[in-house]
Order: C-alpha cells, then structure tokens, then sequence
C-alpha cells in the first residue's frame, strides 16, 4: 500500500478482538496495589496524620506519608524559561503540610490487592484544619484573597501582553465595533482507559522498569530518573496498548510517581490504576478561561484591530514539566490568526485557584481562540449588515500575504483558508438551508448554522521546550533493520493511543523501501527498545515520526540496492525495488529477502566499500520553525428546543488541510473523533464545584459526555498543501477537529436564536444557561 491510501489500523483487529493488553491486564508475581488518601478540602492544613489502624490491617503491607518518601523522592517545579516570570512553587509527591486542592493525595497505602489498600486508606485518620479556599480568578486575584502558596505575594501565577500596532487609534476610528464577555468552563480528557502504571524495582540492578498509560515514553523515563536519582539507563518504561490520552497522559502525575517510590522502597512490583472518581479529581483539567475581547471594523468590513483579555483560572500548580501556561499562550497568539490585520493586542492573566492542575489537553487554548474570533466576526457581520461567510472570504489571509509572521507572533508557511471556504460551500448549501430555517421558523422550529475558521499549531519545533529548559524531545529518530527473513522491523519514538500513527508509519517504510505493507512490523512505545522520540502529542506524530522513517526507509533502500547491484554488476540508479523484488525496468533480478540473507549470513560475497548495513538509524528534527500551521473550516447545523434548552447537533463538516495525508482514512477518523470531543465541550461537558471549591461533578451521572446516538453525522474533505520543510510534506491533523468545533456549535447556537433577541457566550451551552439566555427561567 503506498502512501495516500486508506488502511485501517494496524492494532485494530486485535482490540477490537479483546486482544488488548492494556496496564490493568499487566500481572506480577508478588503484585502489590496501591490506594491514595485524598483530601477531602479544596485548602486545609495538615495537622496530624494517623496511620497505626490502617497499618495493622491484614494484607496492607505499608502506609506511605510525605514524610516516608521524602528521602527516595525529589520535589520539583513547573517552570518555563521562555516565560521567566511565571510563578512555579515547589510541588511533591504527596503532601507535606498543606493540600491546596480537593483530591490532592496525603498518603498512599500499599496492599496485597486494591480492595484491602482502598479499606486501609478509609482507615488512615488525619487530622484537617480547613482553610479559605479560592475557586474564582477573580477572587484569587483580589487583595485580600488567602493565598495559595506562603512565599508568593498573591495567587497572580502570571501575566503577559502581546501587541502590535495601534489597537487604541484602530478602534477610534473604527466604523463598528463588535464585543462579547465569554465564558470557557473547565472539563477534562475523560479517556476510554483511566491512568494507570505497574512500576517494578530490581535492587540488585538498582533498576526501575515501569510499565504506564502513557503518550511519552522517554519523558516519563527521564522524569523517574533524575526525581528518583536514578542512571537514566536503568529506567525503563513500557508503554503497553493506551486507550486512549487526549493530553491526559503526557504529563508528570505525583500519584503515578508514588508508585515508582513505593515499588523502590518495598522491592516489590505496585499497581496503580486510577478509578473515575479519582480521574475527574485528579487528572489535569483544561479550559477554564473568562476572555473579553473585542473586533474593530471598518465601514465597508475590513478587520482592523483585535483586543482580548484572558484571565486564566489555572489551577493550584503548574502542570510538570510543561509548565500550565501552553493554554493561555496559545490563545493570546492564536485569536483572529486566520484574518488579515496589523493591529492586536492580547492580555494575559493566569491565576492559582484551590483546583486541580491545568495542563494540556487536544487542542491546547485552539477552541477558545477560534470561538472568540469567529463569534466577534458574526457579531461584526450582524452590525454591518454583511453575509457572515463573505465577512470571513473578505478578511482572510490570502496569496501574497505568505509567508508571514502574524501579529500573534506565530510563523505561517501557507494558509488555504479560501480554497477550505469553497470547497465546504460546494458540500453544504447554504441557500437551501436558510430557507428552510425561515419556513421551519415559522412554526416555531429554532434551526441554525454556525461557521468556524480554525488555524492549528501541529508539529512543535525543538526551540519551545529545548530553550524553555524541559527535557522534551522535539525530535524523532528511527531505527529500521532489515531481518534475514527479509521482514522489516521499524523502531520509532512516536507511540500509537489508538490514533494509528503505527499504521502511518507503517506505509511510509513501506513505499520509501517498495514492499508490501504486511512485510513492515513497527515497534513504538519502549524507552529501551525504541529510539529517543517525544512520543505522540500536540499532531506531532506524522509531521516528525513519518519524516524519520522516511529518511530511514531511503537510506536502507539505497543500501539494499547499493548490495544488490554489487552482485548482479549493475549500475544502482538502472534498479529500483517493487513489491519487495528487485527490477530493473521490467526484468525482475532478486527478492529483497535473498539480499537480506546474504547480508546477514554471506557478508562476504559483499565488495569493500559497498554500503551494506541493513541496520540504520536516522533523525529529523526541523530547523527555524516553532510550529508547522494546518488550518480549516468547520460548518455546524444544529436545532434548539426554545422550550427544554436542548440543543440537538444535526450535521456537521469539517474542510481540513494538514499538509500531504498519509492514510485518509484515519486522518477522517481524527477528525471526526475530534469533533465529538469539541461538541462535548460546546454542549455537555464541565467540571462543576461549589464555592468551598468541592467537585460537584465526580462521576458520569453528573458529568457528561457526547454518546454515538447525540452525534450528528459528521463530513470529513481535505485540501492537501504539502509543507515545504520536510520532504514528506505533512502537517499534523489530531487536533484539528477539536480547535473548531466550539466555535462551530456556538455561532450556530446564536444563529438559531437570533430571532428571540437572545445571545450566549457561555459553554457548555447547557439547557439551564441557555433558558436563561432565552428568559425563559
């Protein structure tokens, strides 16, 4: 199969078969579990934490406090060079005298199975002083607000202006302004499988093999070895099937690293998997933005300036080690990134709050910058009295406008924003639709459309990380042997979560070297076995694992062939390789097979100075580049129920370009599995608390997800712009369903109950909020 065409994906057959093996499948001799302790305040002192009962429990083997680990464990902070002057307290594995958000683990208990931990953690007795709690930016931010963190001054994490131009003269001589308050309310991941790691020490070898649910293998390798004072070669992490990650897991998780000081201190294997309740506690959030923002026009519709303020409700900590900043970065960069203006201007305030850490999740702060801007443009188009989509066609950038640097900072190679616009108006028909809205208005039928333009930051290049001081890799690197059986094996540091970059890797080795597709096994997701890669976040996956392979699969081709014309006495640019057979125009001379036998077993029938190594290594990491920019446009129908607040999604359609594509049939699956978790966000999903920062939400009774039978039928088409920067050509494509779809769902929203003077700016746009949008309650 060559590159370009529709394969399923490798593991699918499998998984789909019960074949999984997943962490919790994972099984030891002399298997210890482990249960957390947690606290049950959003902010409270630890005054005295007693052990005695749950330690004396038949089957617990040992109960673990701060003060326990506190010799066998770093601490650590969430720190960024690239942003000095962000606040990054020290942060531990397990609390030490103050627990700054609800769920935050105090102690872990270590059993024979889960059950007896879990029943040894009800016995654990602390003695709690509770403490003010801020759940609010805006409180936090207030002089008087009880401070998270003694040593800092106030919750202020950090702040942040970008700006180019004059936005003040731009809006004075405006000839409309459009303006919104818009609320982004806080969710998380909520992958198929929850977070879970075996972690197994060998003290003899002083060795630490960790098996984990994991996107980022090397990382994680990297993490356990300088906070456990480790040789980084005596760790070793395993990252089995992940069903799924969405940014959940690429993270440091201090109950995960728990265990890797617990299976230390015990010498035996500790199984932690983290059940739902601790997932929405625990797990890293997102979202959760309060932006004003603003949109100057110019009489005839020309995008003149753009303002926005963001306050940034993080949570207690910075997510470790990417720091939590990535989300309202990317919307001060990103807002209004499609259309053409020179004046900008972005405000950023990031504040601690009594919550679960906020990282990174699919689409990091993209849906929130594509809402606002795409929302004001429906505004501005409303004011002016213009067509919405023409609006956007008028302002986009186009042509001559690239290469460029926009007024957000963020370097754009091409964007195919009208050829995306065209070929999503030749699928859907806008005309038919807007009749058929009036005539169902009519009746009292509430039907909208709603357009989002969305520019995705796929690939991130070496200088964020490497200058900011993480050990990230920012690189691929991959290893491609030839076996003597003539199978080829490919070891890469991208890791499959069930988004099939295996099967795209797969191909790539596949066509470069010219055999079958069956004939290529990859192996990802080993930090021993596989070499140094980042792993699979933030649609890096093709864009830098597939050009790795490529350039590893040429330089086994040219070998291979370098062998083959050695022995028949040709010349190798007359020979070429198809389907695994070595020909010269149409006469067909040896298997690849025959020539890895004898490379293998007869390396002396091989002249000097030939070539001949059926083991290769090659790297790619781009140059000059913090990002590779796919963009899109995304079309969304939906009908309100005025009288229940129901919103009901009835299609939807995404226009994509993510550069070349290397099995569209898995890009459109992506997409579409990105849409859903974007509608989830629009509609359903949100992490709730009360004003003593409690979660209200903590099981799927009360926090809800898109289901199958909600979703509306969703169109997948794409333009192809291969990037110039790499020889493959490919742009991510893993988030882009996610970063429009908000927007997408909202103006849709809004156009359904334009007619009723009614606006929101809210999400979720849940059936409480939008009655009282509508007044109805």
């Amino acid at each position: 199969m060559s590159i370009g065409a529709g394969v399923p994906r490798d593991r699918a057959k499998r998984l789909l078969g019960g074949r999984g093996r997943f962490v919790d499948d994972i099984s030891m001799p002399r298997l210890l579990h482990l249960a957390f302790v947690r606290s049950p305040y959003a902010h409270a002192r630890i005054e005295a934490i007693d052990c005695l009962a749950a330690r004396a429990l038949k089957g617990v083997v040992a109960v673990l406090t701060a003060a326990e680990i506190s010799d066998a464990v770093a601490s650590w902070r969430a720190e960024h060079k690239l942003f000095p002057t962000m606040a990054a307290p020290e942060q531990f594995a397990l609390a030490t005298d103050v627990v700054r958000w609800q769920g935050e683990a105090v102690a872990a208990v270590v059993a024979e199975s889960r059950a007896v931990a879990e029943d040894g953690a009800e016995l654990v007795a602390v003695a709690w002083a509770e403490l003010p709690a801020v759940v609010d930016a805006k409180d936090a931010l207030a002089p008087d607000a009880p401070r998270l963190h003694d040593h800092m001054d106030g919750n202020l994490a950090y702040t942040a202006e970008i700006a180019a131009g004059d936005t003040k003269a731009a809006f004075e001589r405006a000839g409309h302004v459009a303006e919104e308050h818009f609320r982004f309310h806080r969710h998380t991941g909520v992958s198929l499988e929850p977070r879970g790691i075996i972690a197994e020490f060998e003290p003899s070898e002083d060795r630490l093999t960790v098996h984990q649910s994991h996107q980022t293998p090397h990382q994680q390798q990297d993490l356990y070895a300088r906070l456990l004072g480790l040789p980084e070669h005596k760790v070793r992490v395993i990252c089995p099937d992940v069903g799924g990650a969405f940014g959940l897991k690429h993270h440091l998780m201090a109950d995960e690293l728990v265990a890797c000081v617990a299976a230390k201190l015990l010498a035996r294997p500790i199984k932690y998997i983290a059940d739902r309740l601790e997932s929405f506690l625990a797990d890293v959030h997102c979202r959760d933005h309060e932006v004003t923002a603003r949109m100057a026009f110019s009489a005839s519709g020309d995008i003149l300036a753009i303002e926005v303020d963001d306050l940034f409700n993080a949570g207690a900590y910075g997510q470790y080690p990417r720091t939590s900043i990535a989300e309202g970065n990317q919307i001060s960069r990103l807002t209004g990134a499609p259309y053409g203006h020179e004046h900008y201007r972005a405000n950023l305030t990031m504040a601690f709050l009594n919550k679960s850490i906020l990282g990174h999740i699919r689409s990091v702060g993209h849906p929130i910058a594509c809402a606002v801007a795409e929302r004001l443009i429906d505004l501005g188009a409303a004011k002016l009295g213009l067509d919405p989509i023409e609006l956007r066609r008028r302002n986009y950038l186009h042509g001559d406008d690239f290469p460029r640097t926009s007024v957000g900072g963020i370097e754009f190679e091409y964007l195919s924003l009208r050829d995306c616009l065209d070929k999503a108006l030749a699928m859907f028909d806008v005309p038919r639709f807007r009749e058929k809205q009036a005539a169902l208005r009519a009746k009292g039928v509430y039907q909208g459309l709603g357009i989002a333009t969305f520019v995705e930051l796929t690939a991130i290049g070496p200088e964020y990380y490497g200058e900011g001081g993480q050990h990230i890799s920012a690189q691929e690197t991959c290893q491609i042997r030839l076996e003597a059986s003539g199978l080829v094996r490919c070891y890469t540091g991208a890791t499959d979560q069930g988004q099939g970059i295996d099967t795209g890797v797969q191909q790539v080795v596949a066509a470069t070297l010219g055999v079958p597709l069956e004939a290529v096994e990859v192996v990802s997701g080993d930090s021993a076995l596989c070499p140094v890669g980042g792993g699979s976040w933030g649609s890096r996956g093709a864009a830098l694992a597939g050009e790795a392979a490529l350039r590893a699969a040429a330089t086994l081709r040219r070998n291979v062939l370098s062998i083959a014309a050695s022995l028949l006495q040709k010349d190798p640019a007359d020979l070429d390789i198809r389907a695994g057979w070595v020909m010269e125009a149409a006469t067909t001379h040896m298997s690849v097979a025959e020539i890895a036998r004898i490379g293998h077993f007869q390396p002396y029938s091989i002249p000097d100075g030939i070539a001949a190594d059926l083991t290769v290594v090659e790297r790619y990491a781009s140059k000059d580049r913090l990002f590779l920019a796919g963009n899109g446009i995304q079309l969304a129908t939906i009908e309100v129920d005025v009288d229940s607040g129901i919103v009901t999604p009835l299609r939807h359609l995404v226009v994509h370009d993510c550069g070349r594509i290397l099995n569209p049939m898995l890009v459109r699956e992506q997409i579409r599995g990105g849409v859903v978790q974007g509608i989830g966000s629009a509609l359903y999903e949100e992490l709730r608390y009360d004003n003593g920062g409690h979660l209200l939400t903590g099981s799927f009774a009360d926090y809800l997800v898109p289901m199958a039978g909600e979703m509306p039928d969703i169109d997948v088409a794409h333009i192809e712009t291969p990037t110039a920067t790499s020889q493959l050509g490919v742009k991510g494509a893993g988030e882009a369903g996610t970063a429009g779809a908000v927007g997408a769902i909202l103006n849709a929203v809004n156009d359904a109950i334009a007619p009723l003077d009614a606006t929101i700016a809210e999400v979720p746009v849940t059936p409480p909020r939008l009655l009282k949008a509508l007044g109805r309650i």
